[in-house]
């Protein structure tokens, strides 16, 4: 099994300007991120606006991600749709191209109960053979996985681990409480809790800042995993200025802007999830200075 550890990237999807994939920038993104010291490249997450990107676009992004990463950290792969078929699909046809492990979101839209959750899950793990992850994102799917539900899943062989993005410390703890002496991996998936996750016993975080300022969120998990706690916290509470940001537009919108204003021709998130106003533009350049005048990030 692939350990679970560190800190992984949601790798934005470059987009020309016609909201085609910018492949050949996809391939420049992996090879910054993994300069950085990034400890995985998960393609078509939140962050990679998975949630707009067709199965013939999924697949060919997950085909650059594993011939351009070539070994060297794991490729996560994003497989979760609405059904169970479409996810065990989407699944077999990420492990047959070559990702390490598996992130798999709850179902969306239509509420889900926690034995439907269960079943869902289990299902898709029993379909594949490789490690599968949990994603818990209830604010945008509007389905909830509990405590005791990533429990009873830790007990099947392949589901490995959960990212939880529900922004709530104490859920983090309960799924920790509750996989704990299993080998269950719980991630951050708030790049705001990704220190306390680490020393509440977690392995790290899904970090969509990383997209920004890579080498930062690496030093979180290498200074804690050295015992320089110090460090850790220092790179831990940089970063609160442009989380500031998120309140003023929908988070990776601002995380691609951003990547955006440093250089990268990333391009625009794909309609209609592309406007910023100026407010949010402006606030997102003055935390980008404030990061570089204070070394976070290089000019």
């Amino acid at each position: 099994m692939q350990e679970i550890k560190g800190i992984i990237v949601p790798i934005l999807t470059p987009m020309h300007e016609d909201e085609t994939i910018n492949e050949q920038e996809l391939r420049r993104q992996i090879e910054r991120l993994i300069s950085a010291g990034v400890h995985g490249i998960f393609p078509f997450g939140t962050n990679g606006e998975g949630y707009i990107l067709s199965e013939t676009e999924k697949v060919r992004v997950l085909e650059i991600c594993v011939e351009q990463v070539n070994h060297r950290v794991p490729v996560y792969a994003g497989t979760g749709c609405v059904s169970t078929r479409d996810t065990i699909r989407l699944s077999q046809k990420a492990r047959d191209i070559g990702a390490d492990v598996l992130s798999v979101i709850t179902p969306s839209f239509a509420v889900a109960s926690q034995n439907e959750l269960y079943d869902h899950f289990r299902s898709v793990a029993e379909s594949v053979d490789i490690p599968m992850l949990l994603y818990n994102i209830p604010a945008r799917t509007g389905n909830a996985i509990a405590p005791a539900t990533a429990g009873r899943l830790s007990a099947v062989d392949n589901i490995v681990g959960i990212k939880d993005s529900s922004g709530n410390f104490d859920t983090i703890l309960q799924f920790i409480e509750c996989t704990w002496g299993s080998g269950f991996t719980v991630l951050s998936g708030n790049d705001s809790l990704i220190l306390w996750t680490l020393i509440a016993g977690g392995k790290g975080a899904i970090s969509g800042c990383a997209n920004v300022f890579p080498e930062n969120m690496v030093a979180i998990y290498t200074n804690f995993a050295a015992g320089n706690m110090t460090a850790a916290r220092a790179a831990q509470d940089v970063i609160r200025p442009f989380r500031n940001c998120f309140k003023l537009g929908n988070p990776n919108t601002i995380t691609k802007a951003a990547t955006a204003m440093l250089g990268y021709p990333v391009g625009k998130c794909r309609a209609p999830f592309n406007q910023l106003s100026p407010e949010a533009e402006s606030a997102i350049g003055k935390a980008l200075e404030d990061l570089k005048a204070k070394g976070v990030i290089r000019a």
